[in-house]
């Protein structure tokens, strides 16, 4: 259960609208700017909702002393809207984001899960966890192997060093963990932590995400927009699939690098900041930048410290770790009493190559603990998941592709008193099935499939990653790489 702080000193309203939208955690209130620094000071909240406005003190003031205690919590503030430029100037300062008054409460659930997501994110232990008796942690980075002994070195002799570190490997691998075991273990383990995905924004807003905007920049910037290098100044950035990044945008990135400044989109001010970064991706960079699609400087500069992640085909006596870690995980997550795998069931699973890597072993192993009974994981309650050996550019799921999944039963099985996010995730289980069908009746082409789903070619590209679904060849089509 996370805790929500709200500061304001007409709450009632504001409170009710919160605990509302957020049944399942503890919604405290503080009148004063006096009362929340106290709140905080006994106990850290997830996230903070503060009044710009309040009757002993201003919220910037009162923000800054939350800093003070702890950095990592993510503020947002609550205004009316006369008092934007005031929650502008506090998002230069760190804040996560600002909501106006009366509260939009599509906007109040997006905003504040977004916030909660950061907190998770920051505070939730990336630890290492060699054997199936070390942790059972949700962060926890599993496995023995040599090639994950060398990572785990790699993490030791990189964390303190103020240095960017480029993580590779295939999707599905854990890049996010070892970033997130990179910032904890650091010097700026105390300074705020972000991550962001350069595949799932369009590139012509990728820009102003992480640079920011200046009012009247282009059509629809009705106000300054804070950027995410300014907005985490003295912490650390996680940047997700750089290699998706467009190359207009690269050559901004290389002098952030260099200079530690840059221009908000529309801009004249040079903004100063100290940001250190951890990219990562799925790509070779170093054949993009010699083919000319990544600027070989930015890959020179990204790749000061690499640290390369294995396939879990690749990974050897690891998957049964990784299996019993990851059922007990889930096991209490959705209610389930299974603590082990049958031998004859983990046969299977090492028989597969695992395209998707970890999170597809995360998912098959989920869909069987919807089917499971008992304390052990029997091969009758793993789903169809093929072998793993398609060349033909076709999708090779986990196990999606040919269970002919019933949503209902799957609706009647996931309702009950603790059900949360049942919309988002039969969502998921639909897309699982509906994504490999329309990719193998286009032969893999993601381009014509985007089209058939009619949805951006980048979001069908975020939801196989999402899904650890995984093509085993590009198709290209009017002259783009699909």
């Amino acid at each position: 259960m996370g805790r929500l702080l709200l500061i304001d000193d007409d709450p009632d309203l504001i409170a009710e609208q919160v605990r509302q939208s957020f049944p399942r955690h503890r919604v405290e209130l503080a009148g004063t700017g006096v009362d929340g620094i106290r709140s905080v000071e006994a106990e850290s909240p997830d996230v903070i909702l503060l009044d710009l406005r309040l009757p002993d003190q201003s919220g910037l003031e009162v923000y800054q002393k939350v800093r003070k205690i702890d950095a990592r919590i993510p503020v947002v503030f609550v205004t009316l809207a006369k008092s934007a430029d005031a929650a502008i100037e506090a998002m230069k300062h760190g804040a996560h984001d600002y909501l106006f008054k009366p509260l939009d409460l599509q906007q109040l659930k997006r905003v504040v899960g977004a916030a909660l997501e950061v907190s998770r994110r920051m505070r939730e232990p990336a630890v290492v966890a060699e054997s199936t008796q070390d942790t059972d942690a949700e962060g926890a980075i599993v496995g023995s192997c040599p090639a994950m002994s060398e990572v785990y070195k790699a993490i030791g002799r990189v964390a303190a060093q103020n240095v960017p570190v480029l993580i590779t490997g295939e999707s599905g691998t854990g890049k996010e963990l070892v970033a997130r075991a990179i910032y904890q273990h650091g010097l700026r383990a105390k300074a705020p932590f972000l991550a962001l995905n350069c595949a799932a924004i369009p590139e012509q807003l990728l820009e102003s995400e992480l640079f920011g905007h200046e009012k009247g920049s282009f059509t629809g910037a009705a106000q300054r927009r804070i950027g995410k290098f300014e907005q985490i100044n003295g912490g650390t950035l996680f940047l997700d699939e750089i290699g998706d990044m467009p190359l207009s945008l690269q050559a901004k990135m290389l002098r952030l690098l260099q200079e530690q400044t840059f221009e908000r989109v529309g801009g004249n001010e040079t903004v100063k900041t100290d940001v250190r970064l951890i990219a990562a991706t799925h790509r070779d960079l170093k054949a993009w930048s010699e083919a000319g699609t990544f600027r070989p400087d930015l890959y020179y500069r990204l790749s000061v410290f690499t640290i390369n992640l294995p396939p879990l085909r690749e990974r050897g006596d690891d998957l049964p770790l990784l299996a019993r870690h990851y059922l007990r995980r889930f096991s209490r997550e959705l209610g389930r009493t299974i603590q082990d795998v049958a031998p004859d069931a983990l046969e299977r699973l090492r028989g597969y190559s695992w395209p998707g890597n970890i999170r597809e072993l995360q998912s098959v192993l989920k869909q069987a603990l919807l089917q499971a009974s008992g304390p052990v994981l029997l091969p009758a309650f793993l789903p169809e998941f093929g072998d793993g050996r398609t060349g033909s550019g076709t999708p090779t799921a986990s196990a999606a592709d040919s269970t002919g999944l019933d949503l209902g039963a799957f609706i009647r099985q996931r309702l009950g008193p603790d059900t949360e996010d049942l919309y988002a995730e039969t969502h998921r289980e639909l897309d699982r099935m509906l994504l490999p069908s329309v990719l193998e009746f286009t032969g893999g082409n993601q381009y014509q499939a985007a089209r058939v789903l009619g949805i951006a070619r980048q979001t069908l590209r975020q939801k196989l990653r999402d899904l650890g679904l995984h093509v085993t060849h590009s198709v290209e089509t009017d002259g783009e790489t699909q």
